[in-house]
């Protein structure tokens, strides 16, 4: 059996991780780590890491811009890559409230489409009322 539909598999079977990859189905927009983290909750450490996870198994695609890596969900593909990402999709979205919220107003502080503050600054903090 080829080893790609193994490492897709166990990439979307941890929870944090099938948390990415549906987040970047339903927006359908790139994000980078700084973003992420802030829509997760999560550390550095642990959203780079899952992010370099679902691009070793070939479902995200990077791209550096400036100081930013952003990733992107893997468009084109074969059908296993297409039917795994439509199975991801039918997840409802109220599994995910909160980070489709939080998603939406991370995003809304970007400038002409470019992230332009880091992790848990000031201005993220008086956005979510922290």
């Amino acid at each position: 059996m080829n080893g790609r539909y193994v490492e897709a598999l166990k990439a979307i079977a941890e929870p944090n991780r099938l948390r990415l990859f549906w987040l970047l189905a339903q927006i359908d927009e790139r994000v980078c780590v700084a973003e992420a983290m802030d829509v997760l909750g999560e550390s550095h450490y642990n959203v780079s890491r899952n992010l370099k996870i679902l691009l070793k198994a070939d479902l995200v695609d990077a791209q550096k811009d400036g100081k930013w890596v952003f990733y992107t969900l893997k468009k084109e593909g074969d059908p296993f890559r297409s039917n795994l990402l439509n199975i991801v999709k039918t997840i409802p979205e109220q599994e995910f409230t909160d980070e489709i919220k939080k998603c939406r107003m991370r995003l809304a502080m970007r400038q002409d489409g470019h992230c332009v503050v880091g992790p848990g600054s000031p201005e993220w903090a008086e956005m979510c009322g922290l």
